[in-house]
């Protein structure tokens, strides 16, 4: 569990570089979007390539830049 919310965390981290909110996302955001990201991304890219903690990295950052950008397209720039 502690190690999927890390993982998580990491996803969404790059998720939010790549989309260029690292700035208005903290760390609990960042996190909410990786876990998110790596469910989306996963169901619809497959679980291949590297996994830690059961999650499948690059499916999840690419599932991770889909829910931000759906986040900002729903609530705004902040």
């Amino acid at each position: 569990m502690i190690g999927a919310l890390i993982v998580g965390a990491f996803v969404g981290w790059i998720a939010s570089i790549i989309t260029g909110k690292n700035r208005s996302m903290g760390c609990i955001w960042n996190t909410v979007a990786g876990l998110l990201g790596a469910f989306v991304g996963q169901r619809l890219f497959g679980a291949w390539g590297v996994h830690l903690a059961g999650m499948a990295i690059f499916p999840s950052i690419l599932g991770a830049i889909i829910v931000i950008a759906v986040a900002t397209f729903l609530f705004g720039e902040h």
